[in-house]
C-alpha cells in the first residue's frame, strides 16, 4: 500500500458560486486548478470583487508546480493577477483561455513576467511526478476543458464547468469518449460541477438562445443592445450572426468587451465579416434599425456600459423610444438587486427589455441532474467530491453520486480550506488551512480579520456622527460649543433637538476632565462613551462616532 496520500484542498468555490480554486497535492508537489473571483454581494459595500486567500500557496510556494485553468470565465481566471503578485508559477490553459488571460494580465501590468503556456486537448504532458491531460467539455464559452491529473494513486478528473449540449454553437461537445478511455484506466477521484445539481432533467442547448436573438433582432424597430459577459464569446458570435443576417452593423462598448472581441477575432474564435464591426461614431450616423450594440453590464456592475446607459450617464449612448435591450445572462447569486434596478431604469426610459425571466435569452452553461448522473455513471470514480456550488448544491450532488453507486463513505462534501486525504481505498478529512475571503477595492486588499467591511456595514446601517471640539492648547478650556454633525444618521430638520442635546452631553462629559487631561488626548474615549449611550437611548441606533479635537 502506498503510504503517501493524495491531498485535495479547495481554497475557493465550495459553498459559494465563484472564487474557484482547487489544490491537488501529492508528496512535495502540487498543481492548482483555476484561480477565480467571486462577485460582491449586497453586504459587501465598496468591494469590487473577492479573491481566494492564497496564504497556503504562498507558504508552500516551493511545492506549487503549475496553475491549470479550465476556461476563461472570471470566476476561474479573475484572481490570476493577484496570485501572480505572490507566487511565480507557470499557467497552462487552452488557446482561447490563454487569450483571455493575456488580456487580463495586460490590463493589470502583469503580462511581462507571466509564464503562460497553451495546451492542446488530448496531448498529455508531465509536471514533476504528475501527468496532466486536458479534454474538451461543453460550457457557455469555447475551448472549455476538463482536466485529468495522473497521480501515483490514480487519475483525478476535474470536470470544470460543463454541460451536455448535442448542438453546441462551436460544434464541440463534452467528450465522453475521452472520459470513457480514462474510466477504463480507473478513476481515483471525480471533482464535478455542482452549480445546477438541484435542477431536474437536462440543460437546454445554446442554440435555443441563438434562435431567440435571431428573432428579436429581425423584428426590432430600432437599435438592439445586447448585454452579456465579456468572456461569453459564443454569445457574441450569435449576436454578430443575427446582425449580419439582417443587415445591421455591430458596435462594441465596454473596455473588457472591446478587448476580448479583438482578441477572439484575431485568434479565429469570432467570425466577423470585415464591414460588420463599426465604431460608435459610425454607428451614431446610421439609422437605428441598422445598429446592434454589444455591451458589458449583464450583472448590473455599477461601472459597466449597460448600467451607465440605464442611468443616463454614458457619454455615447442614450436610450430612446424603439430601443430593444436584451440582458443575455442570469443574475449571479447576490447580484439580483443590481440587475433588477438596471432593468427598471431601462424600462423607465422607454426601452423594451428582454431578460431571462421573460424570454429565452440565456441558458446556463451547467449540467442539470440527468447530465450529472451521466458523468458519474460513465467515469465510475472510487471517490467523489462535488465542486463549484453553494453548500446545498454540493449536498444534492453527493446524494446523486450515492444514487448511482458511489459508496456513501466515499462521497465527500467539503468546504473551502478542508484537507481531504485519499489513499487507494480510504479517505478522510485530516486538516484545515486558511481559505477565507480576500476583498479587493481598487488597489487595496484585506481579509476576514480586517474591520474595514464591518465598519462600512455599520456606516451603511446607522450612519456617522462627527463631533468637533475646539480647545485652548495652553489651558484646555473650551473655545466654542462642541459642533455635532451627522451623515446617514438623522435628518437634521427632524432630529427633535437630539443633536443639540448631544452637544450638551459632550460638555458635561468634558467638564469631568481637567485641562491637562483635555490637552493630552483623554477626551475621546470619555466623549464616545457618553455620546454613544445617549444616542442609543434616544434612537436605538449606534452610529459611528468620530471625534475631532482642535487645539488653538
Amino acid at each position: 500500500m502506498n503510504d503517501i496520500p493524495l491531498r485535495v484542498i479547495p481554497l475557493g468555490g465550495l459553498g459559494e458560486i465563484g472564487k474557484n480554486m482547487m489544490v491537488i497535492e501529492y508528496g512535495d508537489e502540487a498543481v492548482v486548478i483555476d484561480s477565480g473571483v467571486l462577485f460582491p454581494e449586497e453586504n459587501m459595500p465598496g468591494v469590487d470583487f473577492v479573491i481566494p486567500d492564497i496564504s497556503y500557496l504562498v507558504e508552500n510556494a516551493d511545492k506549487i508546480t503549475a496553475i491549470l485553468i479550465t476556461h476563461g470565465h472570471e470566476d476561474h481566471i479573475g484572481a490570476l493577477p493577484y496570485v501572480l503578485d505572490r507566487i511565480d508559477v507557470p499557467i497552462y490553459s487552452s488557446r482561447l483561455t490563454h487569450g483571455l488571460i493575456t488580456v487580463k494580465l495586460r490590463e493589470h501590468g502583469r503580462l511581462a513576467d507571466a509564464r503562460l503556456n497553451v495546451v492542446q486537448p488530448y496531448e498529455p504532458f508531465t509536471i514533476g511526478k504528475l501527468g496532466v491531460e486536458f479534454f474538451r467539455v461543453c460550457h457557455s464559452i469555447p475551448d472549455a476543458m476538463g482536466i485529468a491529473v495522473r497521480t501515483p494513486l490514480g487519475i483525478v478528473i476535474h470536470t470544470g464547468d460543463f454541460k451536455v449540449d448535442h448542438t453546441p454553437e462551436d460544434g464541440k461537445g463534452t467528450d465522453f469518449s475521452a472520459l470513457a478511455r480514462m474510466a477504463e484506466e480507473g478513476v481515483l477521484l471525480l471533482c464535478s460541477d455542482s452549480t445546477y445539481a438541484e435542477v431536474e432533467g437536462y440543460t437546454l442547448s445554446e442554440r435555443v438562445v441563438g434562435e431567440t436573438l435571431d428573432r428579436e433582432i429581425a423584428q426590432a424597430p430600432g437599435r438592439v443592445m445586447v448585454a452579456t459577459f465579456a468572456s461569453l464569446i459564443s454569445r457574441v458570435q450569435q449576436v454578430i450572426d443575427a446582425a449580419v443576417r439582417y443587415d445591421r452593423k455591430v458596435t462594441v462598448v465596454g473596455r473588457s468587451m472591446v478587448n476580448n472581441v479583438k482578441m477572439a477575432r484575431n485568434l479565429g474564435y469570432l467570425r466577423v465579416p470585415d464591414d460588420t464591426l463599426v465604431s460608435m461614431n459610425e454607428a451614431r450616423k446610421l439609422p437605428h434599425a441598422q445598429v446592434v450594440i454589444i455591451a458589458t453590464g449583464a450583472q448590473g456592475e455599477p461601472t459597466s456600459a449597460l448600467v451607465r446607459i440605464a442611468n443616463g450617464e454614458h457619454q455615447d449612448v442614450e436610450i430612446e423610444e424603439g430601443d430593444t435591450v436584451i440582458v443575455s445572462a442570469s443574475p449571479i447569486p447576490g447580484n439580483e438587486t443590481l440587475v433588477a434596478r438596471t432593468i427598471d431604469n431601462l424600462l423607465r426610459q422607454g426601452a423594451k427589455v428582454l431578460y431571462s425571466r421573460v424570454a429565452m435569452v440565456h441558458v446556463h452553461g451547467h449540467a442539470s441532474r440527468e447530465e450529472l448522473k451521466m458523468m458519474l455513471s460513465l467515469v465510475k470514480p472510487r471517490f467523489f467530491v462535488p465542486v463549484h456550488g453553494e453548500y446545498r448544491h454540493l449536498v444534492a450532488h453527493a446524494e446523486l453520486a450515492v444514487s448511482v453507486g458511489v459508496p456513501p463513505e466515499n462521497a465527500f462534501v467539503l468546504e473551502d480550506g478542508e484537507v481531504l486525504a485519499l489513499w487507494e481505498d480510504y479517505g478522510e478529512v485530516i486538516d484545515e488551512v486558511p481559505a477565507g475571503h480576500v476583498y479587493v477595492d481598487g488597489h487595496r486588499r484585506w481579509d476576514d480579520t480586517s474591520k474595514v467591511l464591518d465598519e462600512r456595514r455599520k456606516l451603511a446601517s446607522d450612519g456617522v456622527v462627527t463631533l468637533t471640539v475646539t480647545l485652548d492648547k495652553e489651558t484646555g478650556d473650551f473655545l466654542s460649543h462642541p459642533l455635532v454633525k451627522t451623515s446617514g444618521f438623522l435628518d437634521v430638520n427632524g432630529s427633535d433637538g437630539i443633536l443639540e442635546e448631544a452637544s450638551e452631553i459632550v460638555l458635561d462629559a468634558l467638564d469631568e476632565l481637567n485641562g491637562s487631561e483635555r490637552r493630552n488626548g483623554k477626551i475621546e474615549p470619555k466623549i464616545k462613551r457618553a455620546l454613544s449611550k445617549y444616542l442609543y437611548d434616544e434612537t436605538r441606533m449606534r452610529p459611528t462616532i468620530i471625534v475631532q479635537t482642535e487645539l488653538v
